[in-house]
Formats: structure tokens, C-alpha cells, sequence
């Protein structure tokens, strides 16, 4: 499959709009495109390749004419779109959490997983935006040796709650700069100049809903039901990207320099590691780049066959816009598109 004409929904968020600019960047083969949002959206142009798209309402008749749906908006949106899509004969590539622990549903990072796309039936689910760089680093250094523990700490942007939440963060910093009154909308506590122990609700066992996810989402994607997990997932008042910090337990011992060289050359990878220079990821580094930025790598003193790493990523690129269209790059070039598993 050369071209493709594909669908947009959720065209309008903060995603969609990523989305849009990287498609240009990647010159992503789209012979038509067909940009949704809800109906206040309705009429609004965005521009795309040079010219003015028209926003319009997602209907049956639009999805039987589309190759791809790209779904980004609201879990409600994805439960209704999302089997509607498939049924109509376009894959939905979802970004919600809907999906991604359905058995038969796909959980796919392109560099990570990419032959569980085979078994699709026109619903693919991208992981969550603080999954999809671990499993990224993850899954080289298994060639290492057996991963037995993974510790992970993440430091989540606000744009991983979405574009009112990153116009908080901002309100928030002027009033405190100013002297004036904050207002608390978007998170339960103040956002700016401060840190929230506190992604999605909290479980029976203490961790929250974002936090399980990643427990789930990895084991599903290295098809690995036993690797033992732990996160603590943190929102940071940075705009975008989230850092993550990994302590990994293998069943050998793994250097450093060996974990390094095995990370080295992967898609996806900046090695970005000279700490006595102050060399290391950031999430300013890390936004606007489509690659996981990775340092700080070091021996676990806690552990004789640990390894601990600091990395960077871009939530709105590699962790979502990115991610679906390397899906939808991956399945064209594998001639999956139209499969018979699923038509």
C-alpha cells in the first residue's frame, strides 16, 4: 500500500494538532484526509500541507471511506468510534486506554512489538505515553539477560493531562509570580512549582489507575505476564515531555557499558549520557524530538545485577502522534492493512 486516506479524530486537541505536524514532517503517504472534532469544532479550518481542511463530525459514511481512523479524544469517544471504524472496514489506531488489555486488540510499539499487528481485527491500541519509552528500553536489554524486576519512577508533564491543564500550569505560575491567587482546577492540588504523588485515581492496593496501567501495558507488550513491575507515577509542572527513572533487575549481571552499547544503535534511542559534563536527558531536550533520550547510566549499588537508567521523552510525539503513525507506516509496509482476519 503507497497512499492512504485516513481520518482524524480529535483533530482540534493537542495530540491532533502534533499529529497534523508530524505527518508534514514525515511526508506520511496520505491521498486524502478527513480532519473530526465535536460539533463546537464544527467549521473550523486547520491547515494541513498548505491548505485549509475543514473540521466535520465524524460519521459511518466518512469511516467506510478512510483507510485509517486515528482516534485522540475522550475514552467515550474511542468505546463509540473504534469498533464503528472497524466495522466499517478502517483500522482504528486509539490512543485511549480503552483498548489496550483486550486480548484481541493489539498493544503496539512499532520498534518494540511490531508482529502482534498480524493478528489485528481493526482496532490497534497505542500504550500509554509513560509506557511506551520503558518497553523501548526494556525490550533491547533482554538480549542482555532475563529482566526479573522492573522499579519505575516517572515525572509526568502536564500536557499528559491535556491543553487546559498546561494553561493552568501557566495561570498558576503568573499568579504566584505576581503575588495574586492561584485557582486549582485541572489536578486536586497546585500544579506550578510543585509536584502531585497523584496520575488518575487511586487503587485498592495503593497505587493509582496510571500506574497499573504500566504494570499491565508492559507485560503485555514483552509478553511477559510474570515480570514483576512497581511505579510511581508523578506529575511535574513541566509543559511537555516526561522523564522516568528505571531501576532494572536482570537475572545476570549487566554492566553499563554493555547496557549502553546494546541501546546504542536501536530506532528510537538518543544515547544522551556524559553526566561529569552535565550531559543528561531533560524534558526540554526531549520536546519536539521523536527519540527517547537515555542517560545516567549506572550500576545499581543496591543490587549486584541492577542497572539504573534516567530518560526523556516527548508525551505528545513518541508517546502518542508518533507512535500511530508508525503504526499505520508499519502495517502499509508489512500489507496488513487489509486484512483477512478481520474484514
Amino acid at each position: 500500500m503507497k497512499s492512504c486516506k485516513i481520518a482524524v479524530i480529535g483533530a482540534t486537541g493537542a495530540v491532533g494538532q502534533v499529529f497534523l505536524r508530524i505527518a508534514e514532517e514525515r511526508n506520511f503517504p496520505i491521498s486524502d484526509i478527513r480532519l473530526c472534532a465535536s460539533e463546537r469544532s464544527v467549521g473550523k479550518k486547520l491547515e494541513f500541507n498548505s491548505e485549509e481542511i475543514e473540521v466535520e463530525l465524524c460519521t459511518q459514511k466518512l469511516l467506510e471511506e478512510v483507510d485509517f481512523t486515528f482516534i485522540s479524544a475522550s475514552s467515550d469517544v474511542s468505546k463509540k468510534i473504534a469498533p464503528l471504524a472497524a466495522a466499517c472496514g478502517s483500522i482504528a489506531i486509539d490512543d485511549s486506554s480503552v483498548f489496550r488489555m483486550d486480548d484481541t486488540v493489539p498493544l503496539v510499539v512499532p520498534e518494540v512489538n511490531p508482529t502482534d499487528l498480524i493478528s489485528h481485527k481493526g482496532i490497534v491500541s497505542i500504550p500509554n505515553c509513560s509506557t511506551t519509552p520503558l518497553v523501548m528500553i526494556l525490550k533491547p536489554l533482554m538480549e542482555a539477560s532475563k529482566i526479573k524486576r522492573v522499579i519505575v519512577d516517572t515525572y509526568q508533564s502536564v500536557t499528559g493531562t491535556g491543553s487546559a491543564a498546561l494553561q493552568e500550569l501557566k495561570d498558576q505560575s503568573q499568579d504566584i509570580l505576581s503575588g495574586n491567587q492561584i485557582k486549582v482546577q485541572e489536578y486536586p492540588h497546585q500544579i506550578a512549582f510543585n509536584v502531585l504523588p497523584h496520575i488518575e485515581p487511586f487503587q485498592g492496593n495503593g497505587y493509582t489507575q496510571e500506574e497499573m496501567k504500566m504494570v499491565y501495558e508492559t507485560r503485555k507488550i514483552l509478553h511477559n505476564d510474570n515480570l514483576m513491575v512497581s511505579a510511581t507515577c508523578v506529575r511535574v509542572p513541566v509543559p511537555v515531555s516526561h522523564s522516568e527513572s528505571i531501576h532494572i533487575e536482570f537475572e545476570t549481571a549487566v554492566t553499563p557499558d554493555e547496557a549502553k552499547k546494546i541501546l546504542l544503535n536501536k530506532p528510537g534511542i538518543k544515547i544522551v549520557d556524559d553526566p561529569y559534563s552535565n550531559l543528561y536527558p531533560m524534558p526540554i531536550d526531549a520536546s519536539g524530538s521523536d527519540d527517547v533520550l537515555v542517560g545516567r547510566i549506572r550500576k545499581d549499588v543496591s543490587h549486584p545485577n541492577g542497572i539504573a537508567i534516567w530518560i526523556s521523552c516527548d508525551n505528545l510525539r513518541k508517546g502518542a502522534a508518533l507512535n500511530a503513525i508508525q503504526i499505520a507506516e508499519t502495517m502499509m509496509k508489512q500489507n496488513i492493512v487489509k486484512s483477512t482476519t478481520w474484514r
